[in-house]
């Protein structure tokens, strides 16, 4: 290992701490019972808690530090906040043996310290340190943000850790030195329960099914495959999560939902990462329509829940500022089409009649549309002139059959089925159906989808599902929703790797 200046004088001093006796890595903190959050520490610092005569403990990372004469302040952070710690050389604070140690700490490590809130003679809240410990040296120095009081009394921040493709790297470091980031992940998690809670109190029951699947289905997707080695068996990292749920409506447990990781083997996009988090949730007796109802209150109450009160329900995604908690617009497909196109794409009922239309108007050049089903031209339309503009919350429903094989049909209309998509600024946030249950249908449709669809495209035909079909399941609305997307909607991120912890990322060179 190459080590840098820095790094060696780093390791000098672990070394003369070991041969002193002390640990630099112990195994555990003895200030542990007495711990307080930094930002409660604050508030007793200002007065705003009762005042206590015992002391207390505070543990997290020195991110700042200056030494004068007998006094050395750092500031110590946690994932609640900051404080300074203040220590000095007195009868009843710390030996100068104590002190010199503490001066000697660096950026990046880890202590803990008991002692007295107070306000030093500037005001800032601080902890007067009576005793401490080293919990982890730091051997690296983390690129710290340098900070600038303005004359507003705010603070700017200059990180110098801002490239993008490091931070996604070394995403430990990012949290580190960014305060920002780690809020960002404090909301994600926020979100996530919030969800729980709320399906919980509708009466959902929370479940997990296979990641590992010997057929994969309920998506339009490439998957990863991988081997069994004692079974001689080559499965499938899962795409999709739909078709174990409905075979649990099968066995009459009639609201499930899961949250979990899905896997699909294809490119990488600012809203595209090749495993992602998804919500998938089932209600038997529903349609549609009620999926509709449920998920408009849903993602209402996350906004509600996890947006601070200042915010009023409104956050900023991609130059665009969202209205949460306003009804969401519902629009019929082929309106919106119309709309933007001028085409009405129901007026021509074959994919040959459609793909001349919109490349005789200009709309799609013909080897976009060359040999592609009537369905998938109508989701090119979609993509080129639909969702870009969709920015509040809006439901499109009414989709075309042949893009839809786990759909029931639209009564009486045999080319569309009951299903929508979500879109808010201008992206898809969600998918649902009234979930097609005919067996025989739902047979012949994956037949036709195997032979109709492009490569990589088509559902398998799960002769397992088939036969879940053939014991009854009744009328089901069904919903899909990732749960990245929300939170890049909700944190104002412009790219999913921004609320991934680990994104991919090609291989380091």
């Amino acid at each position: 290992m190459e080590l840098t200046e820095v790094e060696r004088e780093r390791l000098a001093k672990l070394e003369r701490l070991r041969a002193a006796g002390i640990d630099p890595y112990p195994p555990r903190a003895q200030f542990l019972r007495e711990r307080i959050m930094a930002a409660e520490a604050v508030r007793r610092a200002r007065g705003e808690l009762p005042a206590n005569p015992q002391p207390i403990a505070v543990m997290g990372r020195i991110i700042s530090k200056r030494l004068m004469g007998k006094a050395c302040f750092a500031h110590v952070e946690d994932v609640s906040g900051r404080i300074q710690f203040f220590a000095r050389v007195s009868e009843d604070s710390l030996s100068l043996e104590s002190f010199e140690r503490f001066a000697d700490l660096d950026l990046g490590d880890f202590i803990e310290a008991r002692g007295h809130p107070m306000l030093t003679k500037t005001g800032e809240p601080s902890l007067r340190v009576i005793a401490w410990n080293l919990l982890a040296k730091s051997l690296s120095p983390l690129p710290f943000a340098k900070e600038e009081r303005l004359p507003d009394g705010s603070v700017r921040r200059h990180s110098a850790f801002s490239d993008p493709e490091l931070r996604y790297r070394q995403r430990y470091a990012d949290l580190a030195v960014n305060p920002e980031v780690r809020q960002i992940f404090i909301l994600r998690a926020r979100v996530i329960k919030a969800i729980r809670d709320f399906l919980d109190n509708e009466g959902f029951l929370e479940v997990e099914t296979p990641i590992l699947q010997p057929i994969y289905g309920g998506a339009a997707a490439r998957p990863f495959i991988t081997h069994h080695n004692q079974l001689h068996q080559d499965l499938y990292l899962r795409i999709s999560f739909e078709l174990y749920l409905k075979r649990l409506i099968v066995g009459n447990l009639e609201r499930v939902y899961e949250i979990g990781r899905d896997f699909r083997n294809e490119g990488v996009s600012y809203k595209h990462n090749p495993e992602f988090t998804m919500l998938e949730f089932y209600a038997a007796y529903w349609d549609m329509y009620d999926v509709m109802d449920l998920t408009e209150r849903l993602i209402q109450y996350v906004a509600r829940t996890v947006l601070p009160p200042e915010a009023e329900g409104k956050t900023h995604f991609r130059g665009h500022t969202i209205e949460w908690l306003r009804p969401f617009k519902r629009i019929k497909l082929r309106d919106a089409i119309l709309e933007r196109t001028g085409v009405d794409y129901r007026a021509f009922p074959t994919a040959h009649a459609l793909a001349d239309e919109v490349v005789r108007r200009g709309l799609l050049p013909r080897e976009a549309v060359q040999g592609k089903p009537w369905g998938k031209i109508v989701d090119l339309l979609i993509g080129d002139y639909v969702e870009r503009t969709l920015i509040e919350p809006t439901f499109l429903y009414e989709y075309p059959r042949d893009i839809s094989p786990f759909a029931k049909n639209v009564p009486g209309d045999p080319t569309h089925v009951e299903r929508f998509e979500g879109f808010i600024g201008g992206a898809e946030l969600c998918n649902a159906f009234t979930e097609l249950n005919d067996p025989l249908e739902q047979r012949a449709r994956f037949l036709a989808e195997t032979e109709n669809a492009e490569e990589g495209e088509a559902n398998p035909v799960d002769e397992d599902y088939i036969r879940a079909l053939m014991y009854g399941m009744p009328n089901t609305g069904g919903f899909g929703m990732g749960i990245d997307r929300l939170v890049m909607m909700l944190a104002g991120k412009d790219t999913i790797r921004e609320v991934l912890l680990f994104p991919h990322l090609r291989q380091e060179q």
